[in-house]
């Protein structure tokens, strides 16, 4: 017959070789996953595209990305996201929250000790007591008692995997959302100074359009010009101006937001005007794969995958026995003076085992939901690799087509302001009416606002190409 210590030993043995019912993890393969990115092809890049392909010595970008725009006023307002920002704080929070919640399930791969002394008054009736008369006693008790869960199955380690699983996810939830704040608030900058320039040409405007309406009063107080071209001169002077007014709206309810992104209240920031001047990085673009490693959102949704993987081997080891190691030891006495006296020690141990005989199948459609959960994760972290390769194709491609447009755009506005030239040369010379001269104006504004937008459009998609690529992220962070 085994002897109490020979049974400890062989639990003990049997703990620390003990099976682990999770499926062996394996990070899933990605659906035809390319070796290059379509919109990056050799020999399409240029300098003016703001992206390249990606050389050995560049294929990671900085962890600041957006001092790459050269811009002091967007890097003082990107260093207070972090610090402020309220979604961030929230994140961070999360992720605290889940690293304790990793290190309370690792807790249970240690013995739980506890000390539970008491003082019990208790008084006998006299129909139990032996001399027929009633007896009133104190007990102090001072014990001591400790368990032990064997984790022959892997349970614990399982649970223990799938909380430090869920605190990865967390700590990329919280890479994820700072690079979309930061991204965010690069494209709010980045409109605002839009904004001033559209403000400026549209002041410009409304001097050229004033000066107008002035040299059309005076010919018609002299009787040379019609009241009708007044009339045309007035009207789109009063609409160049209702614009100048509005564009202020704009700007009030960007800076807003703004405040909001760097947690101040609107009330609290002022971005003094500043001058558009677009200059968006040469971003250095790599193969499809470094995604992989580049991507919170991917490396979260992947360690979603493995946590799935883990919560497997948890469904799988409720079908076997539970073994649990107990043991108390202490002292009882009636009087606090004898108490700790040799024949007043007690103790106690025993393993206990618990085997679920019939459960009516709840274990089995336990473990099918951990099987789906799984299945799920896998298709969830695919469809986030699909994302993330369209989301590069699709800013690669914009990136593409507006700096030709922008071209287009400059050279639409530099034809648009020479026929304003010539119409105007025509109109002095009596050879033209006020009508062309004003469909001329409105033309070269019209060219004016739209090169202004392409540019816009430019640079939100290279902010837009470098959150695609994962910013200045890895997933080396997460071990």
């Amino acid at each position: 017959m085994k002897t109490p210590s020979t049974l400890i030993a062989a639990c003990m043995l049997a703990a620390a070789a003990g099976c682990n019912m999770a499926p062996h993890y394996k990070r899933p393969a990605t659906p035809a996953a390319p070796d290059h990115f379509k919109e990056a092809a050799p020999g399409a890049a240029n300098t003016g595209q703001g992206w390249k392909p990606a050389e050995p010595n560049d294929t990671a970008l900085g962890g600041k990305w957006w001092e790459a725009y050269a811009d002091p006023d967007l890097n003082a307002l990107e260093e207070r996201v972090a610090i402020s920002n309220q979604t961030i704080a929230a994140a961070e929070a999360n992720y605290r929250n889940a690293r304790a919640l990793a290190s309370e399930a690792q807790a249970a791969l240690f013995p739980a000790v506890s000390l539970d002394p008491s003082v019990i008054r208790s008084r006998t009736g006299a129909a139990t007591a032996s001399n027929s008369n009633p007896v009133t006693r104190t007990l102090y008790t001072l014990p001591v008692e400790a368990s032990y869960t064997l984790d022959v199955w892997g349970r614990i380690r399982n649970t223990v995997a799938q909380s430090n699983f869920g605190a990865q996810v967390s700590a990329a939830e919280l890479a994820t959302a700072l690079l979309s704040t930061h991204s965010q608030l690069a494209q709010y900058y980045f409109q605002l100074r839009a904004v001033d320039e559209q403000r400026q040409i549209l002041e410009e405007t409304l001097a050229d359009y004033e000066a107008s309406y002035r040299i059309m009063k005076t010919l018609f107080d002299n009787g040379i010009s019609s009241d009708e071209d007044l009339a045309a001169a007035e009207t789109q002077r009063d609409s160049a101006r209702a614009q100048a007014t509005d564009i202020q709206a704009t700007r009030a309810q960007v800076e807003h937001a703004i405040a909001v992104l760097v947690g101040v209240p609107p009330s609290g920031l002022t971005i003094p005007v500043r001058a558009f001047k677009p200059t968006p990085p040469t971003v250095p673009v790599g193969l499809p794969s470094a995604l992989l490693e580049r991507r919170p959102d991917i490396a979260a949704a992947e360690r979603q995958v493995a946590s799935a993987n883990a919560g497997i081997g948890i469904a799988r080891s409720a079908f076997f026995p539970n073994l649990t190691l107990a043991a108390s030891a202490g002292y009882e006495s009636t009087a606090t003076s004898k108490l700790f006296k040799y024949p007043n020690f007690f103790w106690s141990f025993g393993p206990s085992l618990f085997q679920p005989l019939f459960e009516g199948g709840s274990l089995r459609a336990i473990l099918n939901q951990a099987r789906a959960q799984y299945d799920a994760a896998v298709a969830n972290y695919r469809e986030t690799v699909l994302a993330a390769f369209e989301g590069v194709e699709d800013n690669l491609s914009n990136l593409n087509v507006l700096s030709t447009e922008v071209g287009e755009q400059h050279a639409a506005r530099a034809s648009a302001q020479h026929q304003l030239e010539l119409t105007m040369n025509r109109y002095h010379n009596g050879l033209d009416s006020y009508v062309n001269v004003i469909t001329a104006q409105n033309t070269l504004l019209t060219n004016r606002e739209a090169e202004l937008q392409a540019e816009l459009r430019r640079v939100t998609a290279s902010v837009n190409l470098i959150v695609n690529l994962g910013g200045g992220w890895d997933d080396s962070q997460l071990k």
